[in-house]
């Protein structure tokens, strides 16, 4: 499959802790670190020539940044740019869903870990589930298409929140989709915490039945999609403990401090940010751009690990 996806890490900043991602809250960057509006649309233009065709725009928490609307809309001006989404936490979507839409933005995915408010604070460190729900409606209904609802799965932490989060898909037209925990970092928790996706499905199948296979259009994502029997929506499996879909990716990172990635557990990144404040051409950026899609293309299998990294700078 050709590489035609480049998720963007517009910032590490973030108002959530969450307890798989960065329970510590350190590590931010400098403003000057991170790439402005106009080098992330400069990258993302000189990818879209490099048939990149579809962009998300991820964190940290995307909406803490001021001009992520003006990022929206000159990035889905881009000619080739077939595809614009953002992920979020949800916390600050009901107020800009409506503007996103109108920038250009195409769907949007949230993350929520449980549907209970005691559980929801222990795992994202505050107490916002309010918010989050009032932003996924609000989603729905101006028009973002599909929402998609992300739960990473801890044991003895949220584990018992399954039946109610897989039950959202039922009323609405949601895809829920259970994520296999795997740590990145000390501060997160530790490999015993992963249950498996086969488990996470007999829970819902327990509750709601046997679920049905899904057919939804092949977008290069890791995901397996089902129904539970007369839903509006789905449920969703994100297996990247149990299996192995290295193979099928299609997808580039562009970090928040400007480093670009053909892979999120790689052990090499390529540092763009220099090219753009050297005031290289576009033929160096370019050349640059080939060359980590020449190594993706090599990435049939986990090669490379890094070390302990922050999922809120690489981009969720």
């Amino acid at each position: 499959m050709s590489t035609d996806y480049l998720r963007v890490s517009v910032t590490d900043e973030c108002n959530l802790r969450c307890v798989y991602c960065n329970p510590g809250g350190g590590n931010r960057l400098g403003r000057s670190e991170a790439l402005s509006r106009d080098e992330i649309h400069r990258v993302v233009e000189l990818c879209a020539a490099c048939h990149i065709r579809r962009v998300r725009l991820t964190g940290g928490e995307p909406l803490v940044r001021e001009d992520l609307l003006d990022i929206v809309r000159a990035l889905a001006a881009i000619p080739g740019i077939e595809d614009l989404s953002l992920t979020t936490n949800g916390v600050l979507l009901a107020p800009v869903a409506a503007g996103l839409k109108a920038a250009g933005l195409k769907r949007v995915n949230v993350s929520l870990d449980a549907a209970e408010p005691e559980c929801y604070k222990q795992m994202a460190g505050a107490d916002r589930l309010a918010q989050v729900l009032e932003g996924i409606h609000k989603a729905i209904q101006v028009g973002l298409d599909p929402v998609r609802i992300n739960c990473v799965v801890v044991a003895d932490m949220n584990l018992a929140q399954v039946p109610a989060l897989a039950a959202m898909s039922i009323d609405l037209p949601v895809a829920v989709r259970f994520i296999e925990y795997c740590p990145t970092t000390r501060l997160t928790g530790p490999a015993s915490c992963f249950v498996p996706n086969r488990e996470v499905r007999g829970i819902i199948e327990s509750r709601f039945g046997p679920l049905s296979d899904l057919v939804v259009p092949d977008t290069g994502g890791p995901a397996t999609y089902f129904k539970i029997a007369g839903a509006a929506g789905a449920v969703g499996f994100i297996s990247g403990r149990s299996s192995m879909f290295c193979h099928r990716c299609t997808r580039l990172r562009l970090t928040s401090d400007g480093r670009l990635m053909p892979c999120l557990h790689a052990g090499r990144h390529y540092d763009v940010k220099r090219l753009l404040r050297s005031g290289a051409p576009d033929e160096a950026i370019l050349t640059l751009i080939g060359t980590v899609l020449q190594e993706k293309s090599r990435y049939t299998k986990l090669t490379a690990t890094a070390d302990d990294f922050l999922m809120q700078q690489i981009g969720g």
